[in-house]
C-alpha cells in the first residue's frame, strides 16, 4: 500500500542556522489512519506538520503524497494537493476572520481552489456545518458571536467543505476547556469514521492522543525517538523520553476510605 503521506529521511534548518529543527525524519501515514505527533515545546511538531502540508520545503530529504514527491513550485500539483490535505490551526479565535460572515470563511477553500463560486458554494457550506453541528443560518453570522467550541467547529467545516481525504490538525483543542474539549474530539472522530480521513494531529495532550489516535511519534530535540501504535508508545513506552512524558501526565490521587 502506497503511503497517503510520506516523510522520507527528511531535515529542516532556517536559513543562517546550522542546528537542523528537525534532523533525518521516516514517517509514514496510511489512508484513513490517525496519526499523533507528540512531544515536547520546541520538539520540531509544529515545522513537522508545515512540511506535511506543504508550507515548508524540506533542506534535505523528500515530502511525498500518494508517492510522488510533492513540488511547492508547481502550481497544478499543489492546487491538486490542497483540494486532498486540509487543516485545522489552534486557536479558534485567531483562525478566522472576525469581518468575515461565516459562510464567507468556510466558502474560502472552495473558492481558492477554484471549485465553487460564492454562489454555487452556498448548498456545500450549509452541509458543513450540518455535519459540525451548527444550524445551517450560522453562515450569516459572525465569529465574535460564537463560543470557542463553536468557532472550532466552524474552522473544522472550512477544512472539510472541499472534502479532503486527509486532515492536520495543530493542538486543535487545547485553547478549549474539558467539556468543549470533549465534544470537539468526538466531532473529530465522527468525521473520521463517516468520511474515512486520514488524521494527523500535534498534541501535548496524552489524554486526546489516547482517545483518537491509531498511531502515535514522539519527537524529541527535532528527532522521532519513538513511534508505535499508541497503546503501545503510551501503555509500555520503550524510550526513557516517552516514559518521562507518560509519566508527566497528571493523576488524580485515590479516593480514601
Amino acid at each position: 500500500m502506497t503511503p497517503v503521506l510520506e516523510l522520507q529521511q527528511v531535515s529542516f534548518a532556517y536559513r543562517g542556522r546550522t542546528a537542523p529543527v528537525v534532523e533525518d525524519i521516516a514517517l509514514t501515514v496510511n489512508s484513513g489512519q490517525s496519526l499523533a505527533l507528540v512531544g515536547e515545546s520546541g520538539a520540531g511538531k509544529t515545522t513537522l506538520l508545515r512540511l506535511l502540508l506543504g508550507l515548508t520545503r524540506p533542506t534535505t530529504g523528500a515530502v511525498r503524497f500518494d508517492g510522488e514527491e510533492l513540488k511547492l513550485r508547481d502550481r497544478e500539483v499543489m492546487r491538486r494537493f490542497r483540494r486532498s490535505v486540509q487543516c485545522v490551526f489552534q486557536d479558534p479565535y485567531s483562525s478566522l476572520d472576525p469581518r468575515q460572515r461565516v459562510g464567507q470563511i468556510v466558502s474560502e477553500p472552495l473558492r481558492a481552489l477554484g471549485m465553487d463560486t460564492r454562489q454555487t458554494a452556498v448548498p456545500k457550506v450549509a452541509r458543513a456545518l450540518e455535519q459540525v453541528g451548527l444550524p445551517a443560518d450560522t453562515a450569516e453570522r459572525y465569529p465574535h458571536e460564537f463560543s470557542g467550541g463553536q468557532r472550532q467547529r466552524i474552522a473544522i467545516a472550512r477544512a472539510t467543505v472541499c472534502g479532503p481525504r486527509v486532515l492536520l490538525a495543530d493542538e486543535p483543542v487545547s485553547a478549549l476547556d474539558v467539556t468543549t474539549r470533549v465534544k470537539v474530539v468526538d466531532l473529530l472522530k465522527e468525521l473520521k469514521q463517516e468520511h474515512g480521513l486520514t488524521l494527523v494531529m500535534v498534541s501535548h495532550d496524552l489524554s486526546v492522543v489516547a482517545s483518537l489516535c491509531e498511531r502515535t511519534a514522539v519527537l524529541e530535540n527535532g528527532r522521532i525517538v519513538e513511534q508505535g501504535t499508541t497503546a503501545e508508545v503510551l501503555g509500555a513506552p520503550r524510550h526513557p523520553y516517552t516514559a518521562r512524558l507518560v509519566a508527566s501526565v497528571p493523576r488524580l490521587p485515590a479516593a480514601g476510605p
